[in-house]
């Protein structure tokens, strides 16, 4: 199997069994392992020197008001896996009480990412999850619309969306099935 460093040139690679040194990996500042792959708009990886779509920088501290416009944006440009890590962002650095919150948004897009990437068993599964995680933290705070999002209104999109994959057993097009955080 051929291996790549970080620049996407034939290298001794690295990691478990690849008998390489663990610093031939890809990595980022604070030495974390990180794929310097080029991706397409769903995420998913392609070729070392392809054109890739750029990807969303991560640890990105927003308000909710810019998580939920640019979330937004990006699911209506047909990119979900970049509106998940702004979900991701706002989960990890925002308030401990809304963390559910955006970790459920986080599924739904995700959930999104996968139906429209073929995955026709984890894509609903993970819109399942999404959508009752964010019910959940609704009901539990007593906010149907924190920042203007229509929670209920999500939760069906994601268990419609779902239903609907299932019974086409097809992929769907991400920007087409967008949702409306607003």
């Amino acid at each position: 199997m051929e291996r790549f460093d970080s620049t996407g040139r034939p290298g001794s690679g690295g990691g478990a069994g690849g008998g390489g040194s663990v610093g031939a990996r890809d990595r980022d500042r604070e030495g974390r392992a990180r794929s310097a792959r080029p991706r397409d708009g769903l995420g998913r990886p392609l070729p070392y020197g392809a054109a890739g779509v750029e990807r969303q920088p991560e640890g990105v501290v927003r308000t909710p008001e810019e998580t939920v416009a640019e979330a937004q944006a990006l699911l209506a440009a047909g990119k979900p896996f970049h509106a998940h890590e702004v979900f991701e962002d706002a989960w990890k650095t925002g308030p401990a009480a809304e963390r559910a919150l955006w970790r459920g948004l986080a599924q739904l897009a995700v959930g999104l990412t996968h139906a429209a990437r073929g995955n026709l068993t984890g894509g609903p599964r993970l819109l399942r999850r999404g959508a009752g995680a964010v019910q959940e933290w609704a009901a539990r705070e007593g906010r149907a619309r924190p920042y203007g999002m229509d929670l209920a209104g999500l939760a069906d999109w994601a268990r419609g969306l779902a239903h609907e994959v299932e019974q086409s057993g097809t992929a769907v097009d991400a920007e087409g099935h967008a949702p409306r955080l607003r």
